[in-house]
C-alpha cells in the first residue's frame, strides 16, 4: 500500500511554462549565457541572423546585466512532449519578445531547441497569467510535409504525436519567419507567426 501511495505523491513533470520561469531565474542567479547553455539541448539553434548551434556561438562571459523575460502564451502538443512559449523580454533601455521551442527530455524535464525573437518599438503586454492552448487529441494529425527551398534556409520539427509543428525560414538577407501549427482535431491552425525583419 505504501509504495502505491508514494507513486500518487510523485509530482507531475514540469510544464514548459515552469521550465521557462526556471530558465529566467537561473539567468538572473547563475548568469545569462550560463543558463542558456544549461537549459538547451546540444543541437539547439539560435540565429545571428543565420541559424547556428547555440553552444557554438554563446559567449563564454556572462553580461553584467541579464535580460529578463516572461511567458505570455504557451502552445502545447496533445501528448505534452513539445511546447512553444512566447512573451516579452526587457533589459535596460530595450524591450522585445522571445519565442522558444521546448522538448521534453527522457528525465521528464524540458530543454529548449529553438530560441528566437526580436526587439520592439512598443513593449508587449503581459497577461496576469500565461495563456495556454493545447492541441486537440481528437483524430489523427497527418504527417507534416516540409517545403524545401534551395533559395533559403529552412527547417522545423514536430511533437511525437504530430499535433504541434514548428518551422523556420531564413532568407539570404537575414529576414526570418517562424510559424507554429496546432492540430484542432480536423486540421492545423497556424497559432503563431513571428516575422522578423532583416538586420539593419
Amino acid at each position: 500500500m505504501l509504495p502505491f501511495l508514494m507513486l500518487l505523491a510523485v509530482p507531475d513533470p514540469e510544464t514548459a511554462i515552469e521550465a521557462e520561469r526556471a530558465f529566467n531565474r537561473a539567468a538572473q542567479t547563475e548568469g545569462q549565457w550560463t543558463a542558456f547553455r544549461r537549459f538547451s539541448t546540444e543541437d539547439a539553434l539560435m540565429f545571428t541572423p543565420q541559424p547556428a548551434k547555440a553552444h557554438e556561438i554563446l559567449p563564454l562571459k556572462d553580461p553584467p546585466i541579464t535580460v529578463q523575460w516572461w511567458p505570455a502564451d504557451s502552445f502545447v502538443s496533445c501528448d505534452g512532449q513539445v511546447a512553444v512559449n512566447t512573451g516579452p523580454w526587457v533589459r535596460p533601455k530595450a524591450f522585445g519578445y522571445f519565442t522558444t521551442v521546448w522538448v521534453r527530455q527522457g528525465d521528464g524535464h524540458f530543454k529548449w531547441v529553438y530560441d528566437g525573437g526580436d526587439a520592439l518599438q512598443t513593449p508587449r503586454a503581459l497577461p496576469e497569467r500565461p495563456r495556454v492552448r493545447s492541441a486537440s487529441c481528437r483524430g489523427k494529425a497527418p504527417p507534416h510535409a516540409w517545403a524545401l527551398n534551395s533559395e533559403v534556409r529552412n527547417d522545423g520539427g514536430s511533437s511525437p504525436d504530430g499535433t504541434l509543428t514548428w518551422e523556420w525560414t531564413v532568407f539570404k538577407d537575414g529576414h526570418r519567419i517562424f510559424r507554429v501549427n496546432l492540430w484542432n482535431g480536423k486540421r492545423f491552425d497556424t497559432v503563431l507567426t513571428d516575422d522578423i525583419p532583416a538586420p539593419k
